[in-house]
């Protein structure tokens, strides 16, 4: 028997799904969330995937989809029942930025995607020179996507500056989505 304040015991798991260009720093983001440590990645094809603690008691399964240009046209194999989309653009990289607004535009415009909300994670943040994130919000016309509740932080993979409070943004965004 459980208590008034027992937790269900098939609660459905909330399913966060990461995107970028490749290089912006989805795989170093994915472990130093998982274990606070800067790990060594190498390019990812097809997909990493962890169980994770956003924040106190909200775990989610984070999918930390490859990046790679011959990758992208199977993104939207993922989208489905996505829970919070996390986007990630190498703010350090000016150069790669329409490439990263337009592939956004496809990932949010997909069915699967109708509604859902997303953090924009502005990395590399702690290079000299990187975009501000005002400077990034223009560039990726976030303005345009008043149909589903956004954010957009700053970050470092390589120090970790910053992900504590993305990680907390994401918590908010999935408790949004779970009251709409």
């Amino acid at each position: 028997m459980g208590g008034q304040n027992s937790k269900p015991l098939h609660k459905k798991q909330s399913r966060v799904v990461m995107m970028g260009l490749d290089f912006c720093g989805k795989s170093t983001i994915l472990y130093k969330v998982k274990t606070n440590e800067l790990v060594a990645t190498l390019p990812t094809v097809g997909f990493n995937v962890e169980y994770i603690e956003m924040v106190k008691n909200v775990f989610v399964t984070l999918w930390d989809v490859g990046g790679q240009d011959k990758l992208r046209s199977s993104w939207k194999e993922y989208l489905e029942d996505t829970d919070v989309l996390i986007f990630v653009v190498d703010s350090a990289d000016p150069s790669r930025l329409q490439d990263a607004t337009a592939e956004l535009l496809t990932v949010l415009n997909n069915n699967n995607m109708s509604g859902v909300p997303f953090l924009i994670l502005a990395n590399k943040q702690d290079i000299q020179g990187a975009l501000s994130i005002k400077e990034l919000k223009d560039i990726l016309k976030l303005e345009n996507y008043d149909d589903r509740p956004w954010e957009i932080k700053g970050c470092s993979a390589y120090t970790g500056e910053g992900l504590a409070e993305a990680m907390n943004a994401v918590s908010n965004l999935l408790k949004k989505a779970q009251n709409s």
